[in-house]
């Protein structure tokens, strides 16, 4: 008997690449159990399948870097409970990130796809299920976005809960309205100004950066965060990379360049969530 969940949960987090570099992605979870009938004449309970595979979800991969352990690209460090890795760019660059454990996510693979994602995460769920399930299957896929989006990574220190993760990121569409009517030419313009990009907040911003690295680093609730990331694949705000505040600095940019003219901009961050935020020209 097959058992299916299409649409799980969605989870936001970033992973290594070795030409796109740090990448922001939010995946949809689909799940299916094969197995004989059990004495109620399910495989498995719904409620026991979307609370144990929500749960690990969130707790294993939501929020967190996917590192695939066998890429010949990095180099990864454990020293308790830290966790420091540099990662190798095709354009001989450097990307080096450090934190607890918790904010990362050592992927068995060696590179980080929706299917070698899936096949982990399989692996990690052996156990989780009762014996009357034979066989559990895992997929990951994009939701279908019809406007631009892009692909942003970033860190939020003043955050409670696992936002604090200085490399966790998202897929996000946008949508941009100059006096009421919307402009694809200024969608298109902000997805390609972000994409694959890190969003840094200045405060944040190292002495030690240069004109070729830009170096963060900061303490959150749960622990010591830092990242060095070619200046190329970065965006430096004047404020935190809430969605918030990403809505308005997007309106206040375009806004600056187009004089009495009223910007209004939908910033989503992931899946059917997101701020609006206005601005006037």
């Amino acid at each position: 008997m097959h058992l299916f969940v299409d649409n799980l949960t969605n989870v936001d987090f970033s992973y290594l690449d070795h030409r796109r570099g740090v990448v922001g992605e939010t995946w949809l979870a689909n799940a299916a159990l094969d197995g004989a009938l059990d004495s109620q004449g399910m495989v498995c309970d719904f409620g026991v399948v979307k609370k144990t595979l929500r749960h690990w979800l969130d707790d294993q991969l939501d929020h967190r870097l996917l590192v695939p352990t066998r890429s010949p690209h990095l180099t990864l460090k454990q020293d308790g409970e830290q966790t420091a890795l540099t990662w190798q760019l095709d354009d001989d660059e450097v990307i080096s990130i450090a934190g607890p454990e918790q904010a990362f996510a050592l992927v068995e693979a060696e590179l980080i796809s929706a299917d070698s994602v899936a096949r982990w995460s399989v692996q990690q769920l052996a156990s989780a299920f009762p014996t009357s399930v034979e066989r559990l299957s895992l997929s990951f896929t994009s939701e279908e976005i019809a406007d631009p989006y892009y692909h942003y990574s970033h860190g939020l220190k003043k955050h409670d809960g696992n936002c604090q993760r200085i490399a966790h990121g998202h897929r996000s569409r946008i949508q941009i309205f100059l006096d009421g009517e919307r402009s694809p030419e200024w969608e298109r313009n902000w997805a390609e100004r972000w994409r694959d990009i890190y969003l840094g907040t200045r405060e944040d911003l190292l002495d030690e950066s240069d004109g070729n690295t830009l170096r963060f680093a900061y303490r959150a609730q749960q622990g010591q965060f830092s990242l060095g990331i070619p200046a190329q694949r970065c965006e430096l705000v004047d404020c935190d990379t809430t969605v918030e505040q990403l809505a308005q600095y997007i309106a206040t940019t375009i806004a600056t360049e187009l004089p009495n003219t009223e910007v209004q901009v939908r910033a989503y961050e992931g899946i059917g969530k997101g701020a609006v935020a206005k601005a006037k020209g």
